[in-house]
This record gives C-alpha cells, structure tokens and sequence, in this order.
C-alpha cells in the first residue's frame, strides 16, 4: 500500500507524515520538497541544456547541485530548496523551473503529472500533500480553472492510477483561520516577525485568480482555502471514492492511528 497525506496548510500533514512513518516502518516517507517519483513542488525540472547552464551559473555549488539532482529520461530533477546557501539569486533562478503556477502551458502541465503518475512503480510509500494541493493550488489560482474542470483533471489522475495500490487520509480543518494562525506563530523569527505568512498572502494576492476577483485581503484567503477544502473532498468523493478516509485535523487520537481500518483501502 501507498499513502497520500492531503489536507490543507496547517491541517497537521507533516506531522501525520511522521506518525504513520512511525507506526509503518517498512515505507519510505517523501516530505515536501524531497525527491518523489509523484510530486515536483519545490523542485526544478529541466532539460540538459538548462541544466548545465545553471551548473556553470553555480559552479561554486556544483557539487551540493549534483548531489540534490535525479534524472528522468531526458529531465534533470533539481530538489532546489534542499540545498543550503546564502545566495538567494540561486533559489530565485531555479524556482523559474518549476512546473506550478502557470509557468508551463496547460498541455505540458497535464502530460507532466500523468506521465509521472504512469511511471511511478513503487510500493510502501508515505506521500505529504502530493496528489491535491499543488495542482488544485495551480489550477485555482494560476489558470483560473472551474470546479468541473479541476474535477475532470482529477479523473484522468485516477484513471492513470488505475492498477496501483494506494489510499488517501485527508486532514479536515474545521478551523482553517485557527490553523492558519499556528503556522503564522511557528514559522516567526525569534522576534515574532512572522515570515511565512507574508509570502503566502503575496503568492495569493498576486495570483491571477485573485486579481480578477478583486481579492487581496486576509478574510478572502480563508474563503479560498475554505473552497479549496471543499473542492479536494468533493474531488475525494466523486473520484476515489472507495480510496479515501477523512480524518479531523489535528483532534484525532493515537487509538485511530493504530486501528488497521485506518490503513486499507478497496
């Protein structure tokens, strides 16, 4: 079996990540950011051109960029933000690479995700957030998709899946403004200057999607994630159905962690 850890930012994924690692010892655990035969958030995906271009770009860091790639057929994976540095031009030039937020045309976005969910042949897996967030994200914000386009997006998902042993455990946030503000605290320097939240009210305020809609303010990014949820669970719903649990954000006990059921899906 394989799990897909979903929920929205701050539902408690990463650390649902590590007690399902815990209680599963014989699966590998792919954090965001990491490299993943599924996901490609965070991480650069280029051709061999564009790579050693960047190689001689960085060629103090060519070892520490070597270390962090993966290959794919003709595709080098650069896992960017695991890689340590003070120049921050290096995190800006590869996050050009990336494959979300329209930076590709819709055509190659789509046979990117479902050629690699083709690929993917593994077993004994542990996913944080790679089926939902990053495409829906994508989809909402940066090619202003409708609710039935996203939803038929996700079909083709599940049908490229079809074979493959896999169940989602989705975090329902019942208060999404209260998780919102953990994450605000636990992602503050040590003075209390908040530094996560900023970046994420800049990344939704520049979005195309808001933009057009006229959003920018705080209560409108708590309505985006409030229809955000409801589309993954209806998505859950009308989709997998048969592949998914939902489980309370954050409120669930260690008894139901434990219990099998949890684990199985048809």
């Amino acid at each position: 079996m394989n799990y897909f850890i979903e929920g929205l930012q701050g539902s408690g994924k990463s650390t649902l990540v590590q007690k399902i690692s815990e209680r599963k010892p014989d699966c590998v655990a792919i954090r965001e950011g990491e490299y993943s035969p599924v996901e490609l958030s965070w991480c650069a995906y280029m051709d061999e051109k564009a790579y050693q271009k960047i190689l001689v770009q960085y060629s103090d860091m060519h070892q520490m960029i070597e270390e962090k790639t993966y290959s794919e057929g003709n595709k080098k994976i650069v896992c960017y933000t695991k890689i340590k540095t003070s120049n921050r031009s290096f995190y800006k030039d590869l996050e050009q690479y990336e494959i979300y937020n329209n930076r590709i045309s819709y055509d190659d976005f789509k046979s990117i995700i479902l050629s690699r969910y083709k690929a993917w042949n593994q077993d004994n897996m542990i996913f944080e957030c790679s089926l939902f967030q990053n495409i829906v994200e994508d989809m909402i914000l940066f090619r202003c998709a409708s609710d039935d386009e996203i939803i038929e997006f996700y079909q083709d998902i599940r049908n490229t899946l079809d074979g493959k042993k896999y169940h989602i455990v989705y975090l329902k946030s019942d208060d999404i403004r209260g998780n919102l503000n953990v994450i605000r605290k636990e992602r503050s320097d040590d003075k209390g200057n908040e530094i996560w939240f900023p970046l994420m009210m800049r990344f939704f305020n520049e979005s195309p999607y808001a933009k057009v809609n006229g959003l920018n303010s705080e209560e409108d990014l708590i309505n985006h994630f409030n229809h955000r949820q409801e589309l993954e669970l209806r998505i859950c719903e009308e989709i997998f159905a048969g592949k998914y649990i939902i489980i309370p954000s954050k409120e669930y006990s260690d008894s139901l962690l434990d219990n099998n059921d949890l684990y199985h899906a048809n």
